[in-house]
């Protein structure tokens, strides 16, 4: 298995389970990604959406989140491959479920835990099967000084644990995030799976110059076999590093449009077998990057 830094492994989890509790203040979300493959007629487009409810418990402070999340990825594959069968490998979907927890602790900290699953496959039996399911757990401290009138250079610190079936990592790997804003019109976020500096000209339009992690994971329901190894690939996954602008325009303060275009820094789209080897490497050639929606957020 080839050996990446860790933190390129959180962001399967960022990206199937992005609407986590601690790590974004959006309640919905819906957005469209687009990229072609520099050198090739390959192209990835993705749609997705996600749902979060918050729900007021007793305590003051307290939340009990529920959530879901749907993403559609076609994958346009065109370049020659050793074996047959990747042009059916177009299509795939994955269905989230997550369950948060938060609640406030002495000295603006504040805990949060979230449990969640996730149907990720081509679903090319036109089933579930056992392989399409997907497990991920969290937990998070924050230290937050970022509310209004709290501070007159608002801060907030994130620490925690992340756990998820796909990383390939038999234990829980560490997350980390620190946003401040440092002057009325200036902020900057620094950590996993984004980091960005961003200017406001004022209410309704903000810049960020930002770079950040994107991926996808799904199973395969019929195994691809490699005519020459006879290596077994099971599952397909998608790692890229990009960095680019981005630009966010508020209709309200709740309801936000964001543009963020770029390059990639690196581009990994590989097959997989069961214990995640590489079986067969797709495409790593850089290319330009687009993503575009609206979001709702608190």
């Amino acid at each position: 298995m080839r050996i990446y830094p860790c933190f390129l492994f959180f962001v399967v989890f960022f990206c199937t389970a992005e609407n986590s509790i601690a790590q974004s203040t959006d309640l919905a979300r819906l957005e469209y990604t687009y990229f072609p493959q520099t050198d090739s007629d390959n192209s990835f487009r993705r749609f997705k959406s996600f749902v979060n409810f918050p729900i007021a418990l007793g305590s003051e402070g307290s939340y009990l989140v529920p959530g879901i999340e749907y993403e559609n990825v076609n994958f346009k594959y065109e370049d020659a491959s050793p074996f047959s069968g990747m042009d059916e490998l177009d299509r795939f979907q994955s269905f989230s479920a997550s369950l948060g927890y938060t609640f406030p602790m002495n000295n603006d900290w504040r805990f949060a835990a979230t449990l969640g699953g996730m149907l990720a496959s081509n679903f090319e039996e036109g089933k579930v099967i056992k392989d399409d399911l997907l497990y991920t757990g969290s937990v998070f401290f924050i230290k937050d000084r970022a509310g209004e009138g709290e501070a007159d250079k608002p801060w907030r610190l994130i620490l925690g644990l992340h756990y998820s079936t796909t990383s390939g990592f038999p234990f829980p790997l560490p997350v980390i995030n620190y946003y401040r804003e440092f002057s009325p019109q200036w902020s900057f976020s620094a950590g996993v799976p984004k980091s960005n500096l961003k200017y406001s000209f004022n209410e309704k339009h903000h810049l960020q110059a930002f770079a950040t992690l994107d991926g996808f994971f799904a199973n395969l329901q019929k195994n691809r076999s490699m005519p020459l190894s006879g290596e077994v690939a099971e599952n397909i996954s998608m790692t890229i590093v990009l960095g680019g602008l981005g630009y966010e325009y508020n209709f309200t303060k709740h309801l936000v449009y964001y543009l963020y275009a770029g390059h990639t820094l690196m581009n990994d789209i590989r097959l997989r077998d069961h214990n995640r080897d590489d079986v067969y490497v797709i495409n790593e050639v850089n290319t330009f990057y687009c993503r575009s929606g609206l979001k709702f957020k608190i």
